[in-house]
């Protein structure tokens, strides 16, 4: 079947750390630099929340995005809990979507999920993320390696996926790295947008806090390396959109 240009949707849930939005851009900038060749409407959720305007309508777009946010998904900020039906419908229409981080944690709790703290704190720095069985014959992660390094930078965590969904891939932190929600809907705890100065730069805003809590930071600044396989996970995304439905199931 012909591929053609999907219309591509972004989801804004937060704001980058100002000195990071200065040297590299914000949330957005950082997943259209990932793709581009591809041109994405950005949908500020907080704005539109605070202006009480209507949300995009689904059929105009053939996927979505979800970027991350320093917010929690716990603290049920107004914006962030009216996004859930709109999310709630997308899988609903069977619209593709990639959730991040924040994204990750939002769309399990638009499904029927629970989201929070985790329990053993933060995870700040490049980890390796292992696919599971069911990750290694997924449409999307299945174009991963079995075990790959990403970027990763969290104080809350999916703790109780949605009913159905499945669990593809995992690391020593965290169970739910990478589930898949519906037939073309996927979220990812680790961020695919990331570059390791990016990276750096947010180690460095919450060194204080992650020695306080007992982890050597030296270690982590120096575990911090490229993720090329995390971050080709986008354009796997986008790939499956050019693709018939059929395809990418």
């Amino acid at each position: 079947m012909k591929s053609h240009t999907p219309r591509l949707l972004l989801i804004k849930t937060g704001d980058s750390f100002p000195d990071v939005v200065a040297k590299h851009g914000d949330f957005e900038a950082l997943f259209q630099a990932r793709l581009p060749d591809h041109e994405l409407t950005v949908w500020d959720a907080r704005e539109d929340a605070q202006r009480d305007t209507l949300p995009p309508e689904h059929a105009e777009f053939d996927g979505v995005l979800i970027t991350g946010s320093h917010a929690m998904v716990s603290d049920g900020d107004p914006w962030s809990e009216a996004l859930k039906p709109w999310l709630h419908e997308a899988c609903e229409r069977d619209l593709p979507i990639l959730g991040v981080c924040y994204g990750h944690q939002l769309l399990a709790e638009a499904l029927g999920g629970k989201s929070g703290y985790h329990p053993d704190g933060r995870e700040v720095g490049t980890f390796e993320v292992a696919l599971t069985e069911a990750g290694q014959a997924d449409a999307l992660l299945g174009a991963l390696p079995n075990r790959f390094p990403a970027h990763l930078t969290h104080a809350q965590s999916v703790l109780t996926p949605p009913a159905g969904a499945v669990v593809l891939a995992c690391n020593a932190h965290d169970p739910y790295q990478a589930l898949r929600l519906g037939p073309r809907q996927w979220s990812v705890q680790f961020h695919p947008e990331f570059t390791s100065p990016v990276m750096r730069d947010y180690l460095e805003h919450q060194r204080e806090g992650l020695g306080e809590a007992g982890q050597n930071v030296e270690a982590l600044c120096e575990g911090i390396h490229a993720t090329p396989e995390a971050n080709d996970l986008l354009e796997h995304f986008i790939a499956l959109l050019e693709k018939s439905p059929a395809d990418s199931r």
